[in-house]
Parts: C-alpha cells; structure tokens; sequence
C-alpha cells in the first residue's frame, strides 16, 4: 500500500487539532506524522478566537515514523520500505483484496485534492469554526466533468447550513470559485455538513411523492416552496418516471419553484 491517509484539523490547540485526528482515525500518535499548516491566527476581520490547522498523515506498512523532519526519515525508512514493497505485490498477486483496496486508495497525495481540503479548511479557520474536512472524486456529469465531494465534520456546524442550506450553497459557490482560480481549471464542488446533504435529498424525495400522490388523486396541480436549483433538481429526477404526473419549474431565483402537474391523457 503506498496511499496514504490524510487528515486536517482546525481546533484552538495543536493538541486538541492532533487529539481529534487520532480519534477520528482510531490510531495512536506513533501511527501518525504531524505538520501544522496555520499556527494559529484570529478569525475573518480579527473576529473570533485563534485557531490552528494541523494535517495528520497516516503512515503506510512500513512503520511509524513521528519524525517530521526529512532527514531523519531515511534511517528507519530503508529498513520497512523494502519489505513492505517485495511482501505486498506477492498478496496482491495472488488473492482478490486488490480490486478491493485500489479504489479506495486512490493516488497517494492527489494535488488537486490536496488543494481543495487545504482552501476549504482555511475557509472555515476563517469563520472561526472547528471541523475536520475531506475530498474525494464523486460522479462525473454529462460533459464529463468530475464532481469533488467534500464532508465537513465537527460540532456546531448548523450556522454553515444556514435557512434552506443557504449559507452551505453561497459557501460551496466561493469555494468552488477560488480553487478553479487557483488551480485554473473547471472545478465543481459539492460540499455536505455532517451528512446534511442525504439527509435533505431522502427528505425531499419522500415529500415529492406524497404530493405526488395526492396530485394524481385529485387532479390538482400542488406547487411547492421556493428551492435552489440543486434540490428542484432533486425533485424532477424523483418524480421524471411518474406514471401519473410531471414537474415544471416557475418563478425567478430566489423564489423559483417547482410545480407537479397531473399528466394530460
């Protein structure tokens, strides 16, 4: 295995920063190295208390190594290193864990990744919020454009979902903007608070079918509350293989809405 596992922390204390990574990852120091990216500063305009963002890196089959400093790393590296490498193609080789394990390793520090943790964790350093933030490829869209979900962890996140995830969309907008700047290209980011987003979607799906229901009972037209584009979304594809009803969207942003209307035989 030559991925490695990364993790950053904003907290107001490298230790407290390190203690959280540890039991996230379930592992103990040893089986980890530590780099502290920000050592500390005031929040977005000096309000808010200091925090620091500290990047934990799990440390392959080769043996633990605290050491930061990369000099020291060529002493005890040489020893594991080869053994790991001759012992873990002979398994793959052989069993099936392979196909298993590749997907879920991925590139051992992807950059575009790296860099998309990396914005989004200063963001929130910004705001003064203590959380622990993940990136990984999602679904690729009709122009063959990859999708970079990003799970935002920690305590007391609900002002970052904001009234009808709000705060969440203008912050994933933002986001989303300075990485493709940076980076200099297309970049689309979907950013979910402690699994908010799914919970959203299954809540919309099920309120989608049971005006549904009563649409193809009645007869009636039933229009819904003003949404982003992202969660009418959600509702046309729920109810688009409707034996009894179809979906239009009226209105302009901020109020545009969805209606559900019985189909004309």
């Amino acid at each position: 295995m030559n991925a490695k596992t990364t993790l950053e922390i904003i907290a107001p204390t490298v230790e407290e920063a390190i203690a959280q990574g540890l039991a996230q990852l379930g592992l103990t120091a040893d089986a980890v190295s530590v780099e502290v990216l920000d050592a500390g500063s005031k929040g977005l305009f000096g309000l808010g208390k200091a925090q620091v963002r500290v990047r934990l890196t799990v440390h392959g089959p080769g043996g633990p190594e605290v050491v930061e400093a990369e000099p020291a790393a060529p002493k005890p590296e040489p020893k594991p290193k080869p053994v790991a490498r001759t012992q873990t193609p002979s398994p793959r080789a052989q069993g099936g864990p392979a196909p298993v394990k590749e997907p879920e390793s991925k590139p051992e520090h992807d950059p575009l990744l790296d860099h998309t943790e990396a914005v989004v964790s200063k963001l929130l350093h910004m705001m003064g919020l203590e959380a622990q933030v993940s990136a990984h490829y999602g679904d690729i869209d009709r122009e063959d454009r990859r999708y970079i979900n990003v799970d935002v962890r920690g305590s007391d996140l609900s002002v970052l979902i904001g009234r009808r995830s709000e705060t969440l969309n203008s912050f994933q907008y933002v986001a989303s903007l300075i990485i493709g700047r940076e980076t200099q290209q297309f970049v689309q980011l979907v950013v979910d608070v402690e699994g908010y987003r799914d919970r959203r979607e299954k809540q919309l799906v099920q309120m989608a079918k049971r005006m549904a229901d009563q649409v193809a009972k009645n007869g009636r037209k039933q229009t819904l509350e003003p949404m982003p584009s992202a969660e009418r979304r959600i509702i046309h594809i729920a109810l688009r293989e409707h034996p009894a009803v179809t979906t239009e969207s009226t209105g302009e942003d901020p109020y545009r809405k969805v209606v559900i209307l019985p189909k004309e035989d």
